[in-house]
Parts: structure tokens; C-alpha cells; sequence
């Protein structure tokens, strides 16, 4: 129960750390906010030609009788949407961070740089097209296990009291899982610490995990409420990196002259 605790203290931490840094913050919005409009103009798409899409996907029911035609078209829709919805949420974070892998590194080396006693971050000697290529195959490996999870899962749903009672809180945890991880791998790749690695490390303190991620993928069920949290998730995750790999951190916070050096020729520094 203590690491629940301070997983969750982590995630305040990490608002509190981009709230003092305004710049730093106002830089994290974007990539959050272009992943946003992306989804909706999917989710848009698919509101306005998901029916035609399940019509002609089910010549089948061309000759069936009304009302069971449509019913069976409709719930398929319904489905349809409902998959989508549950996909966009359980991806959102990794393509923001593929989008914003610049920013987001910048923004974790400065937290590190805030909070450690030399006042240094890890750097991973990579070029940029380096580190977005392993971040895209990891993510694309974290999405595949998401799914796998999100597949289970949506079939126990139809087990009658436990698939409406426990699953959904299943549920829950295993997308507070998966967001840690993805979000904690911006400064554990900085550190070299490779995809089975991190996950090893994350399954050996599961609590704090959870604390951290469970609130964050909850809240991220609000519409617009991830990409204003991003940030400071980015930062808070970064803090608890840290202390996954028992590395000390100082507490207080340092001056902001490397704020007013942030500007995006140096995001990618």
C-alpha cells in the first residue's frame, strides 16, 4: 500500500515540476495536441462512414428482414466505434510520445537535471533517427501486448457479475501498467535500459507502478485531459525512474536559466 502511495505522489510531483516550469509545459502541449487531432478526425471519420464500412463488410445481411438487419448492422457499429474508442486510449500515449519524442526528451533531461545532486541527465549518444526508430518498435510491441490484454479482456466482459464487476478493474490496472511504461521509457531508453529490461524492473515494484499509472489512465478516459497531463506525467515518470534505479534525488528545484535556452532548434539537445 506504501508503493501505491508514492506512485501516486509521483504523478502530483510530476504536475507540480511542469507547473513551476511554464515553458517547459507550454513545449509539451503540442505533441498532445496534434495526437489529438488526429484521433478526432479519425473518430469523426469512422462516426460518419463506420456504417457504410460494417454494410459492406456484411453482404450476408443484405437480404435479411427489418428489424434484424438493421439491429445486427447497429450493434456491429456500436462495436465497431466502441473498439476504436478503446484502441485510441490504449495508444494515445505511445504515438504522442513517438510524435513528441524531442520534446519530451528535452523536457525529461531537464527534470533529471532538476533533481540530481550534480546537477547532470543521462544521455544516450544516439542521433535522433536512432532513438525514434527503438522508441516506435518498442511502443509497437507495448501496443500488441495492450491489445492482446484489451481482447482478453473485452471477452471475460460477457462472463455474467464478474466480467461487469472485476474485469473493468483488471482493466484499469493494466492500463496503468502499460502507460508507465511507455512514458517511464523516455528516461529509462536514455539510459540504455532496453524494452525487457524496463519491463522487468516495472513488474518488481507493481504497486508503484500502479499508483502512478491506474489514476493517469483513468483520468485519461476524460476527453482532453491527457493532453494537458502529458507533460506532467512525462516529468513525474522521470522521477520515478529515477528512483526505480535507486539513483538520488535531490529535493527543491533549480534556477530556471535553462528554460529561457529552450527553444526548438535545442528541443532535440
Amino acid at each position: 500500500m506504501r508503493d501505491l502511495g508514492a506512485g501516486f505522489h509521483y504523478l502530483l510531483k510530476g504536475q507540480r515540476w511542469v507547473a513551476r516550469h511554464g515553458k517547459q509545459y507550454g513545449f509539451g502541449l503540442i505533441p498532445g495536441l496534434i495526437t489529438l487531432v488526429l484521433y478526432v478526425a479519425a473518430l469523426v471519420a469512422l462516426a460518419n462512414w463506420g456504417e457504410d464500412a460494417v454494410s459492406w463488410a456484411t453482404p450476408f445481411a443484405d437480404d435479411w428482414s427489418s428489424p434484424w438487419q438493421g439491429l445486427f448492422r447497429g450493434f456491429l457499429t456500436a462495436v465497431l466505434f466502441a473498439l476504436a474508442l478503446l484502441l485510441a486510449v490504449l495508444t494515445f500515449t505511445a504515438v504522442t510520445l513517438l510524435i513528441g519524442q524531442p520534446f519530451y526528451e528535452n523536457l525529461s533531461e531537464k527534470v533529471d537535471r532538476d533533481v540530481s545532486p550534480d546537477g547532470t541527465a543521462p544521455e544516450s549518444g544516439l542521433p535522433l533517427w536512432r532513438e525514434l526508430w527503438i522508441s516506435a518498435r518498442d511502443s509497437l510491441r507495448i501496443v500488441v501486448r495492450a491489445l492482446l490484454w484489451a481482447v482478453l479482456l473485452f471477452a471475460l466482459g460477457f462472463v455474467p457479475v464478474v466480467g461487469q464487476t472485476v474485469v473493468p478493474v483488471i482493466g484499469f490496472f493494466v492500463t496503468g501498467f502499460f502507460l508507465t511504461e511507455e512514458l517511464t521509457a523516455v528516461a529509462l531508453q536514455r539510459r540504455g535500459v532496453d524494452l525487457r529490461a524496463r519491463l522487468a524492473l516495472l513488474r518488481s515494484r507493481k504497486t508503484l507502478v500502479w499508483g502512478f499509472g491506474t489514476p493517469l489512465g483513468l483520468s485519461f478516459l476524460v476527453p482532453f485531459v491527457a493532453v494537458f497531463l502529458m507533460p506532467g506525467a512525462v516529468a513525474g515518470a522521470t522521477l520515478m525512474a529515477r528512483e526505480l534505479l535507486g539513483e538520488e534525488t535531490r529535493d527543491g528545484d533549480r534556477d530556471e536559466e535553462s528554460d529561457e535556452r529552450t527553444v526548438p532548434g535545442e528541443l532535440g539537445s
